[in-house]
């Protein structure tokens, strides 16, 4: 699986073939900003491109057309995403985005008892 490094937030990410950032981060625990939850809505999930271009599927119709309503043009240049639309295909790929968090754990738990 290709791991996403998120700079701005510290953290890596797998994500399975196919799927969203964003989707992959929820699914394993990280805390992503958003309101819409996946919807191409709320855009706080957006992310800036730093590294790795080539790895990243092109945004579909759906992404762009939902950018251009929702985001003014300074804050859409070509290297910017919804990171509930982001897809890659291998690793190399740096999103810069502020507010993933790392899943919680708790301090001396047992890992083997849950």
């Amino acid at each position: 699986m290709p791991v996403v490094q998120i700079t701005g937030s510290q953290v890596e990410i797998e994500v399975r073939p196919g799927e969203p950032v964003a989707e992959a981060a929820w699914r394993q625990g990280y805390t992503w900003p958003t309101k819409c939850w996946g919807q191409r809505a709320c855009m706080q999930c957006f992310v800036r491109v730093r590294d790795g271009e080539q790895f990243v599927v092109p945004a579909d119709e759906e992404e762009e057309a939902a950018m251009r309503e929702a985001l003014p043009p300074r804050l859409r240049p070509p290297l910017v995403r919804l990171g509930c639309a982001i897809r890659v295909t291998a690793d190399g790929v740096v999103l810069e985005k502020k507010g993933v968090r790392a899943p919680e754990t708790t301090a001396g738990a047992d890992p083997l008892s849950a």
